[in-house]
């Protein structure tokens, strides 16, 4: 399916063929008439219109990325139904959901279940949403499985973001924009063009700085009780409030292009980026928005659904000992990363060569106020982990005037994860420890090394010409060797945390994992005239199993291996739609129906009773209708029309032995007794942010005004009925219906020499949650007769934003 609010995506890379750019003029003339405008898309690593190929897609341009300031994997979300973007401060940063299928965030070892691919690239960690994206060519949205042709950890689908190549003029490009209720400056300049018949660059730079901030901290200083276990000497520490106005970012972002065109038949493209990303706090959108009396169980403060938190940092005394920590104990998250991938296309008569090869690197720094509503009772962590990884993919396509063609390739990626972190709790020192380690209650200190070998395949035969027959399957190999160890732990807690030189032999938990996958897919096309496309397909998909890096070796677990290891998921079943473009070219109504099986479904929890963080499976299923809509009338050029209805069910298929969420009562289901511990059946039960309707609806509407001026409108509405933002039955973290609106207005020169917009987003000022954690230091044991929740700690989302923005172009 397609929802598409901008003109024509033009393509340009490796992946498109260079009569494109000489499509352009027609696409253009032909949007000034109205109608709508020919879209092209690679949602099979090939150049298609999207009308023409048997994938839902929802595809954004240029043109709307910038005219809604699409430029953040949470801001592309909010406007999309059925994709959700939960930011996470711990673990791995995120919780990507689409159509209800996503794994929680709590740990770093999980990948995503929704694929993001930069350039043709996987980047599958959730801190990816750290990353600014920006002076993009096209956004595709592809739902359901995507292994064949996006590889593993593509079980929900595909976030495929392409970044602009060099123009063959010289063009230069200058935009700055300052958005109001976060105070926030961003400054925007791109310079591209040829450097020599056939060589081109493209040079593209953002920064932004926050004085203000979204959400307000409105905590006051607390006086932390602390024990020194060596002396028994108690003692006392202030830990001042974190600043008011978060998050407070900073960030640069940067990246060049170079394209070479030796010959017609050869195209190589280099891509290197940068990105550095820091914030007041690292948990700056937790919010207590739902609590069992009203007030919090730590601070008494009233819970409320708005934009405020209530945090404090490390006291000063201790910050300046813990790696990672700042002198003044101040929270933080800090984000760099760089990338560099190099694209070669070579066309024979009728086979195209492709190659992407590409490094990528990350680092996460960050210090946690890590009960998220600090209280005397308060417990933080700072953390420092990085990320590589290497790879090479190469495929080949044929192109035959014949009933019969063939895309095969291999992919290799080799990745290395480092995870290192540091925790203060429960007021406990050491003043016999190393000076390190002196206030904390235990570090850790992990790795995990990946190796991949795939190769994929795939058949498409012309049964006649108006049907066409498509089978492929990709085989995927990987080993991952894990290592996990805490190597402090103070002594005063030696009955929780297990120690490195613990005499079971348990203190230093290893695994060496080996995962094989066979991931088929086949489709069935039926082309009756140009305008109208039946398509049916069979999926699967295959998402990598794993170590939980950032886990909790428990002296109360017999079975560490267990706790931090977990299995792959995988997913099957069908999908089938019609899409058509009707009414001369003046309407677009497409309809998709798909059903999907999820197996070892990856769910994380903290396990309180034994004090662990463990990785369960639990199978579940998928179904759902989606409608989408797009009307361009001649009559009123200039004028774009869309919306989009989703029904979709995510409910648990197997989940015997759920874990309970905290305080919930035998009488509320916490009733399956699992050797000493109780459990919840929760078949049948709704999965994490999993809104049975979405849908949207929006106008744009661009027209010349006279005097060399252009004039633009647009607005859009998004709408999510109410669902449970925990993953485990938890009524009390239910999120309500709501809609939220964006709306722009800019007014600028016909050639594009100057704009001036206004853009706003959430103008309705909705307060939402896309994922939830119970509150630590909340709520009672599991499995009892008297119910005793916890407070529920939401991943809020942006509040009501306006910029305003001036462009130039020259």
């Amino acid at each position: 399916m397609l929802t598409i609010a901008g003109s024509v995506i033009a393509l340009s890379g490796a992946l498109a063929a260079p009569a494109f750019a000489q499509d352009a003029a027609p696409q253009a003339a032909e949007a000034a008439e109205g109608g709508l405008t020919d879209i092209v898309v690679t949602a099979r690593k090939r150049v298609e219109s999207v009308q023409d190929v048997p994938v839902a897609v929802t595809a954004i341009s240029a043109e709307t990325v910038t005219r809604q300031d699409l430029t953040s994997i949470e801001k592309i979300a909010a406007r999309t139904p059925n994709l959700n973007v939960g930011r996470a401060s711990n673990g791995s940063g995120a919780q990507l959901t689409m159509r209800g299928i996503g794994s929680s965030s709590t740990s770093i070892g999980i990948e995503q279940s929704v694929a993001v691919v930069v350039d043709g690239v996987y980047y599958g960690q959730g801190r990816i949403i750290n990353e600014g994206f920006f002076d993009l060519a096209r956004v595709e949205i592809l739902k359901g499985p995507q292994a064949l042709f996006f590889g593993k950890n593509a079980t929900a689908g595909v976030i495929s973001l392409t970044t602009a190549d060099p123009t063959d003029t010289v063009e230069f490009k200058a935009r700055a924009g300052y958005e109001i209720k976060s105070e926030q400056a961003q400054a925007e300049f791109i310079a591209s063009g040829p450097l020599s018949d056939t060589l081109g660059i493209r040079v593209a730079v953002r920064g932004s700085k926050m004085w203000g901030g979204y959400y307000k901290n409105v905590a006051a200083p607390f006086n932390y009780a602390t024990l020194d276990v060596a002396t028994g000497t108690a003692g006392s520490v202030v830990a001042n409030p974190a600043p008011k106005d978060e998050p407070g970012e900073k960030e640069l972002l940067g990246r060049v292009t170079l394209k070479w065109e030796p010959t017609d038949r050869l195209t190589a493209t280099i891509k290197a980026s940068g990105t550095y990303n820091k914030t007041n706090n690292n948990s700056w959108n937790y919010v207590a928005y739902n609590c069992p009396s009203g007030v919090s169980q730590l601070n008494g403060y009233a819970c409320a659904r708005d934009f405020v938190t209530h945090q404090n940092k490390l006291p000063a005394e201790f910050a300046a000992q813990i790696p990672y920590g700042k002198d003044d104990g101040s929270l933080y998250n800090r984000y760099k990363s760089w990338a560099t991938t190099a694209t070669l296309a070579y066309e024979l008569d009728d086979v195209t060569l492709t190659s992407v090869t590409n490094y990528n690197w990350n680092n996460n720094q960050w210090a946690c106020a890590c009960d998220f509503q600090s209280s005397p009772a308060a417990n933080w962590a700072t953390e420092n982990s990085t990320y590589h990884a290497f790879s090479s993919e190469f495929r080949a396509l044929t192109t035959f005037d014949a009933p019969v063609n063939l895309m095969v390739g291999g992919l290799y990626q080799k990745t290395k994860r480092t995870f290192d972190q540091y925790i203060v709790l429960a007021g406990l020192t050491n003043s016999a420890a190393a000076p390190e380690d002196e206030f904390l209650a235990t570090r850790k200190t992990s790795f995990t090394n990946g190796e991949t070998l795939a190769a994929f395949g795939q058949v498409t035969w012309k049964v006649i010409p108006t049907v066409e027959i498509a089978g492929g399957v990709r085989y995927t190999h990987e080993t991952k060797d894990s290592f996990f160890t805490q190597p402090y732990n103070n002594p005063g807690l030696t009955t929780i945390f297990r120690p490195q030189d613990d005499p079971d032999g348990l203190g230093v938990v290893t695994a060496a994992q080996t995962f094989n996958d066979w991931s088929p897919e086949a489709t069935i096309t039926w082309k009756p005239s140009r305008d109208l496309l039946v398509y049916g397909a069979y999926k699967t998909a295959y998402k990598s199993g794993g170590f939980s890096n950032g886990g909790i070796n428990s002296k109360l677990s017999s079975v560490p291996f267990d706790d931090l290891t977990f299995d792959p998921e995988k997913a099957r079943g069908f999908e089938a739609g019609i899409k058509s473009t009707l009414m001369d070219n003046q309407l677009r109504l497409n309809l998709g129906v798909y059903t999907y099986g999820y197996n070892n479904l990856q769910i994380d929890f903290f396990n309180s009773p034994i004090f662990a963080f463990q990785t369960l499976t639990a199978d579940a299923r998928t179904k759902g209708v989606e409608l989408e809509a797009e009307f361009a009338p001649r009559s009123v050029p200039g004028l774009n029309l869309h919306g989009s209805i989703n029904y979709n069910k995510a409910k648990y298929t197997n989940f015997p032995d759920a874990p309970c969420y905290a305080g919930q009562s035998q009488a509320e289901g916490c009733s399956v007794l699992v050797g000493a511990a109780f459990r919840q059946d929760l078949k049948g039960q709704p999965l994490s942010v999993a809104p049975k309707w979405t849908g949207t609806v929006g106008a744009a509407y661009d027209t010349a005004v006279g005097n060399g001026l252009m004039f633009g409108v647009n607005a859009d509405v998004r709408y999510s009925s109410s669902y449970l933002a925990s993953g485990f039955g938890n009524l009390d973290s239910r999120q309500g219906s709501y809609a939220t609106i964006d709306a722009g207005i800019r007014l600028g020169s016909e050639d594009e020499r100057w704009q001036l917009a206004v853009i706003g987003k959430n103008l309705t000022n909705k307060f939402y949650v896309t994922g939830t954690v119970d509150g630590p230091s909340t709520g009672g044991a599991s499995g009892g007769l008297v119910a005793a929740h916890a407070d529920q700690l939401g991943f809020g989302t942006l509040p009501r934003t306006v910029m305003v923005q001036v462009s130039t172009k020259f």
